[in-house]
């Protein structure tokens, strides 16, 4: 197996203290590295479709949401994990690229939901393959069963963090 930097620099910590145990260092310092690579190769193929990776995420929950695709604000910054603050600037954005409509609720006049329009329906459905293609290519180098025991194992991970959606957010998300 072909060695990496990550080798590298535990190899030099285990010369230079050898009493401690950086092996957390290899797993967390690639998590580190794929990240930065995930994002460049994301905001590339985004761009390519003049959207961002934070417009991306709002568009495909609104999509994954199914007709009428529509989700209220909060729904929507409880999938992303960002602030009132923040989805406030990405539904602004969107709006303004006529991606997303933003309109007091039918069934409840103080709420206000967020809907996708046609064309962002159309800009997802438009970046989507290519998104994909992207992230198949990145992974390329492992076989499918390798693919789903990583998945499994960050899976773990996460949920060990905490990490799971709480039961509002499923359920506005359809899950």
């Amino acid at each position: 197996m072909t060695g990496d930097a990550m080798d590298t620099i535990l190899a030099q910590w285990a010369r230079e203290r050898p009493d401690l145990d950086c092996s957390p260092m290899g797993i967390i310092g690639r998590i580190s590295q794929l990240q930065r690579e995930v994002h460049l190769a994301q905001r590339a193929t985004f761009a390519r479709h003049g959207l961002d990776a934070p417009s991306f995420d709002v568009l495909a929950a609104l999509r994954r949401a199914g007709e009428p695709y529509q989700l209220t604000p909060t729904a929507l910054m409880r999938t992303a994990l960002v602030t009132s603050g923040a989805i406030t600037q990405r539904l602004d954005r969107l709006e303004e690229k006529g991606l997303i409509t933003r309109e007091r609720s039918e069934a409840d006049g103080r709420a206000v939901v967020v809907t996708l329009t046609e064309a962002g329906r159309t800009a997802l459905d438009t970046a989507l393959p290519d998104h994909l293609d992207t992230e198949h290519g990145m992974l390329a180098g492992l076989s499918a069963e390798e693919r789903e025991q990583l998945a499994d194992l960050l899976r773990r991970f996460l949920v060990a963090l905490g990490r799971v959606p709480d039961r509002e957010t499923s359920e506005q998300l359809g899950g």
